[in-house]
């Protein structure tokens, strides 16, 4: 995948993820006067080992993705030259 488009992923994330916390942010008040109210228990956050397992989960899913299309692109490549040699011969 071209560069600009590695880089602009990155940041949309990154930015999404922002957002995210932003969000969450503003609304905690809003939601702690919920629970009162309701009389409702905050779920418990992940916790380290959860978060590190949903973190390796991801990356895993990523590097599978890079890597089929590393062997797509040589596929790709290798089917054109033996299409050119083909040609020559």
């Amino acid at each position: 995948m071209n560069k600009h488009f590695e880089d602009a992923r990155y940041y949309l994330k990154r930015a999404g993820k922002t957002a995210t916390k932003g969000v969450k942010e503003e609304l905690e008040p809003v939601e702690e006067r919920f629970r009162e109210l309701t009389g409702k228990e905050q779920e418990p956050e992940p916790s380290r080992l959860e978060a590190v397992k949903a973190d390796l989960k991801e990356l895993q899913e990523k590097a599978e993705g890079e890597a089929e299309e590393a062997i797509a692109d040589a596929r790709g490549k290798i089917g054109d030259y033996r299409g050119k040699e083909e040609t020559e011969a």
